[in-house]
């Protein structure tokens, strides 16, 4: 045990407790059941012994201030602890646990919600896009990762100290109860010895000062076991801080682990999923440039096919043909024909209207041969 016991009349002689605290850590692991089963060593037991034999219960200041450098190193180990404990701030590295999860979970590693783009100009910016948010991820990442190393530091460090804490709670706690020992024994001893023997001179003597110098040691007896059972008190904390000692330290061992799995395991594996999510992107990236280079050499080859398709049965079909369509023939032949009667009609209908001219033609030269007799008959006879 590294906190020397001490047993002292004088409360002035007790050493510093907070800078104790922050000096080298201890690695005790004692139990309550040590403290409520207290053992004493024979050295000890020794020291209870010649302690006892040094307390003067006439000494009125001596009683008052019994035990009280053990109660001081009680009072200060507590506001020491209670510092440690009101310094730390376990809250924020809680929350930087959560901002840790919150940014990894926040973080979308699929390129493309929507589905396989068609154009690899697209698919490209998509990828550009996911890597600038990886990155900025990253850094935030990285910025709590070295937060949370700098808290896990910290944590290990109390964890440390709350051993060395606990070691010395448990000195004081023995302290306190050799200062109890020690006391019950000159207590004991006082009264089963002096204060007998004062009562006896008074009752012998029946002199008011005899009974009255009876009366004051039993009442300064009265007054140191008052003193002791104030000591049996403040023991009783040193009890109640070993649990809570334990508590509290169990609390830092509980967040220190978090966090080294959060560092060795949690946050590397977010980094290899991304990088496997980055590798997939570009994977995927050059199967859809393939992919289009593709379907752009199928498209062509199609339309090539196509158009020689048409071509060829174009020549094809215009190198079976005649000069002339039977069809151009047909139809020109049939117009022929159709002149043709037309022609024979119109020279009917010319022939039949010559003749009947011809005839009107006769009429009419007859009978102006007629008209020329008559004129000239009747000139003759005048």
């Amino acid at each position: 045990m590294d906190e020397k016991i001490t047993l002292t009349l004088n409360p002035n002689d007790v050493p510093a407790i907070k800078e104790e605290l922050m000096v080298k850590p201890g690695v005790g692991d004692a139990v309550e059941q040590a403290m409520q089963q207290t053992v004493l060593s024979p050295e000890e037991q020794q020291m209870v012994e010649s302690f006892a034999g040094q307390i003067d219960l006439h000494d009125t200041a001596a009683v008052m201030q019994y035990g009280a450098a053990g109660q001081k190193k009680v009072a200060d180990f507590s506001d020491a602890a209670l510092e440690n404990v009101r310094t730390k701030d376990l809250g924020e590295a809680g929350k930087m646990m959560t901002e840790l999860v919150a940014e990894l979970k926040n973080f979308n590693a699929d390129p493309d919600d929507k589905g396989l783009l068609s154009l690899f100009k697209k698919k490209s910016t998509k990828l550009d896009a996911m890597k600038a948010r990886y990155a900025t991820a990253e850094v935030n990442v990285d910025r709590i990762q070295s937060m949370l190393e700098q808290h896990q530091v910290t944590l290990l460090t109390d964890i440390k100290m709350f051993d060395k804490m606990y070691d010395m709670n448990l000195s004081y706690f023995k302290e306190l109860t050799m200062y109890i020992l020690a006391g019950k024994k000159a207590l004991e001893t006082a009264r089963s010895t002096e204060l007998v023997e004062l009562v006896e001179k008074a009752k012998t003597s029946n002199l008011p000062e005899d009974a009255q110098a009876a009366k004051d040691f039993e009442d300064m007896c009265l007054r140191f076991e008052k003193k002791l059972y104030d000591l049996e008190l403040t023991r009783n904390i040193s009890i109640q801080m070993a649990p809570q000692i334990r508590l509290i330290q169990n609390n830092d061992t509980m967040m220190a682990e978090k966090i080294q799995t959060s560092i060795v395991n949690t946050i590397p594996l977010w980094k290899s999923q991304m990088v496997i999510a980055l590798g997939l992107a570009n994977s995927q990236a050059a199967l859809e440039a393939q992919k289009a280079v593709s379907d752009m050499t199928n498209k062509l080859l199609l339309k090539n096919a196509e158009a020689l398709q048409q071509g060829t049965l174009a020549a094809a079909t215009e190198a079976e043909r005649g000069i002339v369509d039977i069809e151009t023939l047909s139809t020109t032949n049939k117009m022929l024909m159709d002149t043709m009667d037309e022609v024979l009609k119109i020279q009917a209908e010319g022939h039949q209207k010559r003749a009947a001219a011809e005839e009107e033609l006769g009429r009419i030269e007859g009978e102006l041969k007629q008209k020329l007799l008559e004129i000239n008959t009747t000139t003759v006879t005048q």
